[in-house]
């Protein structure tokens, strides 16, 4: 093979780059370049990095060190099979310092670089953190219960639904997704979400868990950029009955066991299953719950119905036998007294509701 001068330096090699020998070529080759100095933005509230006019969640500081050389770090486009690789090291909580080193083929030839920097650390709170400080809100979930005051169960059940709601959104990229302020209200809780859309994921993990509706009502509070702002007021209202109430409804006493977009139960007469939907049985007459049963002795058993010794006055009562009895005269049975009627509860309900 023919060799070839180069005209700059004037070796002889077997070709040129650029009209240059292999070392002139890669001499003036830049490989890679990377700033001196560069600064990064952390959250000292949620730790999340600002990158590229927005806040995001990386992890941990190390990590956000990282990623910001690998953003600034600058890698020739003719570079293939590249290789990088990155080495932090904590001057102080505040700075850092990072060697990067790069491993690539050029022109078919293996090439080596390596660059180091100064990565300073500013830590100030970001656009969410500060709103939420600040007791931003863009809707009200207000959990109220129909014909009824919600329970402190069920309000203290709706607040951690909504708070384990905010997390997933959170996971998911709503950085908008927590809750400002919890109001406890005499009727029920009131809170103050930071994103409408969470507020509407709240709203639905709450039906999903405890049944109920919710509606909504936007207000407008201003203008930003030419367009309208609206704030959100999310009627959420719980069921009016719950399961193990024990209503009247038609003449007839049903046992209330899930209550949703359909409302679910059992008929204490004759254990036949009863289904309706919220909007039909509202206003209904709520007698008892399955709390209040009492045991009473069993005096005996007929073909149909059963006697039992009254738990208050304890004379000899007539009732219906539910289905699934399996007591014996002389055992102790659950019951439960109402206004109307005394009713036997098998053994198999009262596991359930336990």
């Amino acid at each position: 093979m023919n060799s070839i001068t180069c005209p700059k330096c004037g070796k002889e090699c077997d070709k040129l780059f650029d009209s240059v020998c292999r070392d002139c070529f890669f001499e003036t080759f830049k490989l890679i370049e990377l700033p001196l100095v560069l600064h990064v933005r952390i959250c000292s509230s949620c730790g999340a990095y600002f990158h590229r006019s927005r806040w995001e969640d990386i992890g941990n500081i190390e990590e956000v060190v990282l990623k910001a050389v690998e953003n600034a770090l600058f890698i020739h486009n003719e570079a293939g099979d590249v290789e990088l690789y990155l080495e932090p090291r904590e001057v102080t909580p505040y700075m850092y310092r990072v060697r990067a080193e790069v491993d690539a083929i050029v022109r078919e030839e293996p090439v080596h670089a390596e660059a180091e920097t100064e990565v300073r650390v500013q830590r100030i709170a970001c656009d969410m953190c500060s709103r939420e400080s600040g007791g931003y809100f863009e809707a009200i979930i207000q959990i109220r219960a129909t014909g009824r005051f919600p329970t402190e169960e069920e309000k203290k059940c709706c607040s951690a639904i909504a708070r384990e709601a905010m997390k997933s959104m959170k996971k998911k990229g709503d950085r908008l997704a927590f809750i400002s302020e919890c109001q406890e209200q005499k009727e029920g809780v009131d809170l103050y979400m930071g994103s409408m859309n969470a507020s509407r994921q709240v709203c639905r993990a709450i039906i999903s868990e405890l049944g109920g509706s919710f509606s909504e009502s936007p207000t407008l509070v201003g203008m930003k950029d030419g367009k309208n702002l609206y704030r959100i007021t999310f009627a959420m209202r719980l069921p009016e009955f719950r399961p193990g109430d024990v209503i009247k409804f038609r003449g007839r006493i049903i046992q209330i066991r899930s209550s949703g977009k359909k409302v679910n139960g059992i008929s204490l007469e004759d254990g036949s299953r009863f289904i309706s939907t919220p909007e039909e049985i509202k206003g209904a007459e709520k007698i008892a719950n399955i709390r209040d049963m009492v045991y009473t002795v069993l005096v005996s058993i007929e073909e149909n119905a059963i006697l039992v010794l009254d738990p208050e006055t304890y004379e000899t009562v007539a009732i219906k036998k539910p289905m699934s009895f399996s007591a014996e005269a002389g055992d102790e049975i659950p019951v439960l007294k109402t206004e109307y009627g005394i009713f036997a509860l098998a053994n198999f309900e009262l596991l359930r509701e336990k």
